[in-house]
């Protein structure tokens, strides 16, 4: 593993605003709009949580296994990579990556528990480990991914309001149903989630922010995206999106690869 974030692979691999939500021209002629291909990763976000949560790893693969997804689609189109057999695969990956190793064989004895009632969502371990393949070439293979979470525990120590540790975990979570991890600095986003912490908590950390000295134009645009995704799509934190909402657009992909 790299030293530190700024000699990483993941570093390197940072995109801007522009390079990441764009539509692939063969999704675009199935007729899946901006708005539809945001939806779909939001879907497939929770995906990656609830199995996640049944094959019991950390936050951290399930993290990693989210970026892994953001990052495929911004090069492939949900029509080539189907995102019903790449979510579980990002899982699987991440699981390898992050040494927290779950058998594909597990993965899919969850999905079909999971997902009984929806045969398109139904897959077997020859699936997964083909599908890893293409991955690992739609990655590069490059598997590292830094995230907010130990930079959060160090700044909120630094700031002295540990106190706040929980909510701003949470809204670091949150942070992986966009693609921020996929444009700014990872420490950059645990400011902004520290930032709206301390708003909405009431907590006074504008001289903490100013010895910093981090431009803190970036770190309020990130904290805007944040609250305006929250504003904008009110996801249940468990349940994700209803099934009249995203039916509609996964019924455009092909059934199957």
């Amino acid at each position: 593993m790299a030293a530190n974030f700024w000699t990483s692979s993941h570093y390197r691999q940072l995109l801007d605003p522009e390079q990441v939500d764009v539509v692939h021209q063969l999704d675009k002629e199935r007729g899946i709009t901006q708005e539809e291909f945001r939806l779909v990763k939001i879907h497939m976000s929770f995906h990656i949580w609830r199995l996640a949560q049944q094959v019991k790893v950390r936050q951290r693969v399930i993290a990693t296994a989210t970026t892994y997804f953001r990052r495929v689609y911004t090069k492939k189109s949900l029509t080539e990579y189907d995102p019903r057999i790449v979510a579980p695969t990002c899982l699987y990956l991440a699981s390898k990556a992050e040494e927290s190793t779950v058998q594909a064989r597990l993965l899919v004895f969850y999905i079909k528990k999971m997902c009984c009632s929806d045969k398109r969502y139904l897959f077997e371990i020859k699936d997964i480990l083909e599908m890893e393949m293409k991955l690992l070439e739609a990655l590069d293979y490059y598997l590292i991914v830094y995230h907010p979470y130990r930079p959060l525990l160090q700044l909120l120590q630094d700031a002295g309001i540990t106190d706040l540790t929980q909510f701003t975990w949470g809204l670091v979570n949150d942070t992986y149903k966009m693609d921020l991890i996929l444009i700014h600095p990872p420490y950059m986003i645990a400011l902004a989630c520290i930032y709206i912490a301390s708003v909405l908590k009431d907590k006074d950390t504008t001289a903490w922010f100013e010895e910093l000295r981090v431009d803190m134009n970036v770190v309020k645009n990130i904290a805007m995206e944040i609250l305006d995704f929250y504003e904008t799509y009110k996801v249940d934190p468990q349940k994700g999106l209803p099934e009249d909402r995203i039916n509609p657009i996964m019924n455009k992909l092909p059934s199957k690869m």
